[in-house]
């Protein structure tokens, strides 16, 4: 009797002990586990999300921006004309991305970088944070326009910090701070130095679909400017390698200085542009 009361009491402190350790184990795995997919597309609309290309992985990216549906069947509500972008982004480690990419708005080449800072942590640093910088070239400036042109003048410069949050298995938010320089403006009273706030999410609505949307605050925009401040909506759909993502948008330019300097649609008057961007994975 007295060996099976023994027996006993050390098979209930072997359990005991075994689940102590367990509770353990799966402590330590929460408080390391990184938060993953706020974002599938490495943009939300326009602005850059915080989801970077992995290493030696090559993303090709094509987007199209048509004219103003206002116009209706004159140019098949937009589709008639477009704006493309042609971009590639290639992971250099998990952490550090290289783009290159060509628009059609005034013949934009872009040169750029992102690279993560900080992941997001369950049970630790609450956000995922991103630097973004671009170096873009506009090509459609013509010496026989403007007199005395330098290649100088055809630089422009931008820089995002891109702060998110995984709120949920649905919901994701961006903030993103954003600094952009135009050696040439063709509105003299604007000043050459923009800075603008950027705010963007996403919440799924299924396995494979979520709704998009971003809007940039320009926070210094000359009073006679014509341009708007850029907002998009959208919808993003993964069908396994790709992501694709169809939205509606006031700015027919891609890229930083252009989505957030030279926006001309106007959502009140249904001057908008149908749109996507068509991500493959390689």
């Amino acid at each position: 009797m007295k060996i099976i009361v023994l027996l006993l009491l050390v098979t209930s402190l072997t359990l005991n002990s075994q689940e102590d350790l367990l509770n353990e184990i799966n402590a330590d795995s929460t408080a390391n586990e990184y938060a993953s997919a706020s974002f599938k597309g490495l943009k939300i609309v326009n602005f850059e999300s915080t989801k970077l290309a992995g290493k030696k992985e090559f993303n090709f990216i094509v987007s199209h921006r048509f004219s103003s549906i206002k116009d209706g069947f004159d140019t098949f509500f937009g589709l008639d004309n477009a704006v493309t972008q042609l971009n590639f982004i290639y992971g250099i480690s998990e952490s550090f991305n290289i783009g290159v990419s060509r628009s059609s708005f005034l013949q934009i080449y872009d040169v750029s970088t992102k690279y993560r800072l900080i992941n997001q942590k369950e049970n630790g640093f609450p956000f995922t944070v991103v630097g973004f910088n671009s170096l873009q070239i506009n090509s459609s400036l013509d010496k026989d326009n403007i007199p005395g042109l330098e290649f100088s003048d055809r630089l422009g410069y931008a820089f995002q910090l891109l702060i998110s949050r995984k709120i949920n298995t649905n919901l994701s938010l961006e903030l993103a701070p954003t600094f952009f320089h135009d050696n040439f403006m063709e509105i003299a009273e604007q000043d050459k130095t923009q800075y603008a706030l950027g705010l963007g999410g996403r919440y799924k609505l299924g396995k494979r679909w979520s709704i998009n949307a971003d809007y940039g605050w320009h926070l210094n925009r000359a009073s006679n400017s014509p341009f708007k401040n850029p907002l998009s909506i959208g919808f993003d759909l993964e069908t396994g390698g790709h992501v694709f993502q169809m939205h509606f948008t006031n700015s027919q330019a891609m890229n930083v200085n252009g989505f957030m300097g030279q926006a001309t649609g106007d959502w009140t008057a249904g001057d908008i542009y149908f749109g996507f961007n068509l991500s493959r994975t390689f």
